[in-house]
């Protein structure tokens, strides 16, 4: 059950914040200006290349290189192709994880490595496959890991990850579990919401001198403002009525969200809050893009997660019953819809069904950059309220074995 009350109590928010995530999504903004004077500082931004890759490739551990790599494709509108290498292994852990690079791989092609940890021997044995491949290698992950040390030693260009708060590292007690005592699996810290932008934001950069998307100096700092002003109105100490955090954390107590996108950055915006809803509030959402969600998921809206569930034993007694799921839409979109939007039908088929909706979208006139930050940052502090407000437990983690 949510904690609703728990909202108008800034101190207490803070204080069952053992993890810092609230302050790992406040700080976003501050990273990522970090971020660029590091990714300045590592001479990505003086690079004079000769010529576009044919293919860039994205590896890393956790949820937060999948953002990254969807990102990339979103700003890049189709231009260049974006792989994500997916690893392979017995066990979602860092040191079991293997990843390969695609047959076709060679000289032509561009592999970013965004990694928060920087300690996966499946990264540098990638690395090294790269090397004898002939490709282009960027990294940016932690100054000093082994995988920092393996791209330099492999000719590619490393960019230390901006620092964030000292993350929550799960104690030997939680972190055990079936098949990991005794296997040396070792389970990473909680990575806070923010390193998304660190890790983001010196590949703009990249790309932006490559060519493949428009990223300048200037976009990065209004996309470093953004998530600074949305912090602001989404802050503990902002009431529920003005915070659109806190509003959407409360509308989604108890809903089954489907996350309905219109638009490449929205809709890569809508999979990662999928993500980070599941791993980090531990809630079920659905990502889908319009108008395919329409039929896609339009069958949800009615029957067993419909608003109008059991209408048929009206009568029933339900004080002993758990409470279920029900659906509510929420919209994600980059810009007001026009003529040939989606989000009208959208809308018609939540008022006919009954079903609640909710609508985030950013400031008038935003770029995709702007539009990505303020829709992930609002989703990002929902989540972590919904966390708090439900009493999450620290002892079963949800987000304890990701890297956000």
């Amino acid at each position: 059950m949510l904690d609703e009350s728990l909202f108008d109590d800034p101190d207490a928010l803070v204080g069952a914040d053992a993890h810092g995530l609230l302050h790992g999504v406040a700080e976003a903004g501050a990273r990522t200006r970090t971020a660029i004077r590091l990714a300045d500082d590592a001479g990505v931004t003086a690079l004079r290349p000769d010529g576009r890759p044919r293919a860039v490739l994205v590896a890393g551990y956790g949820p937060v290189t999948h953002c990254v790599a969807d990102l990339l494709g979103a700003f890049g509108n189709g231009g260049v192709p974006v792989t994500l290498l997916r690893p392979t292994g017995a066990l979602a852990a860092p040191a079991a994880l293997a990843w390969t690079l695609p047959g076709w791989a060679g000289p032509l092609d561009l592999l970013l490595v965004a990694t928060p940890g920087g300690e996966e021997p499946g990264l540098e044995t990638l690395l090294e496959q790269a090397y004898r491949r002939g490709c282009t290698v960027v990294s940016v992950t932690p100054a000093g890991t082994s995988v920092a040390e393996a791209t330099t030693q492999t000719r590619g260009l490393t960019v230390p990850l901006a620092d964030g708060p000292v993350p929550y590292a799960p104690s030997a007690d939680t972190a055990a579990g079936p098949g990991r005592a005794g296997s040396g699996w070792r389970t990473p810290p909680v990575v806070t919401p923010g390193t998304l932008w660190a890790l983001l934001t010196p590949l703009l950069a990249l790309c932006d001198r490559l060519g493949l998307l428009t990223a300048p100096p200037s976009a990065l700092q209004a996309m470093a403002d953004r998530l600074d002003r949305t912090a602001e109105r989404c802050g503990p100490v902002v009431d529920t009525d003005s915070n659109s955090g806190k509003t959407l954390a409360a509308e989604l107590a108890g809903a089954l969200p489907l996350l309905w996108s219109e638009g490449p950055v929205a809709a890569a915006a809508a999979r990662h809050c999928a993500t980070t809803f599941a791993a980090l509030a531990g809630r079920p959402a659905l990502a889908a893009e319009l108008p395919e969600a329409l039929d896609g998921q339009g069958a949800l809206l009615t029957g067993a997660f419909g608003a109008g569930g059991d209408a048929d034993d009206f009568f029933r007694d339900r004080v002993e019953d758990a409470e279920s799921l029900h659906t509510r839409i929420v919209l994600l979109r980059e810009h007001a819809p026009d003529a040939d939007s989606a989000v009208v039908t959208a809308r018609d088929l939540a008022y006919a069904h009954d079903v609640p909706l909710s609508e985030l979208e950013p400031a008038a006139d935003s770029g995709p950059l702007e539009a990505a930050a303020e829709l992930i940052a609002t989703a990002d502090f929902a989540a972590v309220y919904l966390r708090l407000a439900t009493g999450a437990s620290a002892g079963t983690d949800p987000g304890g074995t990701s890297a956000f």
